[in-house]
């Protein structure tokens, strides 16, 4: 009995040697692509792609899309979203400037734009092992899901819509700001008489 769990514990530690390895090695490529914003999305549509033709010719998964755009959803939401809600903080303290004599405060999402790009890509490629996988093909009529997650998206996204008009904030950045000068003051001042 001793020798045989000595060897279980022997044969563990080059599997979590590869292991610690291939988790340092995955992360150093990430890391790496962090500033190469484009062609890191570039890559996820390739993926999305894939799937979507995946699915396409199975003709099937259909729950397993569902899932994945209500997944895509919430995501969304969390990116558009900022850090701290103001509706929860009006009444605490600080919020987000509504008047031009305010505070300037940056947006700050939730979920920042590099989370939102990694959980994406990664919510695909699960989905797209998913799909190899007859347990997960559920039989759906799917034009009524595909009207159900319509139909949340656009309550979801009117409500966030409405939330960012209410609280006056951009979750984009539309470039950089430019600065126009004092404007001149009509009354005092110089006259031509």
């Amino acid at each position: 009995m001793d020798g045989a769990s000595s060897n279980g514990a022997a044969a563990s530690v080059p599997l979590a040697k590869w292991r610690s390895d291939f988790s340092r090695t995955f992360q150093y490529y990430l890391d790496r692509s962090t500033p190469h914003t484009v062609e890191r999305w570039i890559g996820t549509f390739v993926v999305a792609a894939i799937y979507v033709l995946r699915v396409y010719f199975v003709q099937g998964f259909y729950i397993v899309t569902y899932g994945l755009g209500i997944y895509l959803l919430n995501l969304l939401i969390g990116f558009l979203s900022p850090m701290v809600d103001p509706e929860l903080e009006a009444s605490d303290g600080p919020a987000l400037p509504t008047r031009g004599s305010d505070e300037f405060k940056p947006f700050i999402r939730r979920l920042p734009e590099f989370k939102f790009w990694y959980a994406i890509t990664k919510a695909f490629c699960v989905a797209f092992v998913m799909t190899f996988f007859s347990v997960f093909d559920v039989p759906v009529f799917w034009p009524i899901l595909l009207c159900y997650w319509i139909v949340l998206f656009v309550l979801t996204m009117k409500r966030q819509i409405l939330h960012m008009v209410k609280y006056k904030y951009v979750p984009f950045d539309l470039g950089k700001q430019k600065y126009k000068g004092k404007k001149p003051s009509s009354s005092g001042g110089l006259s031509k008489d």
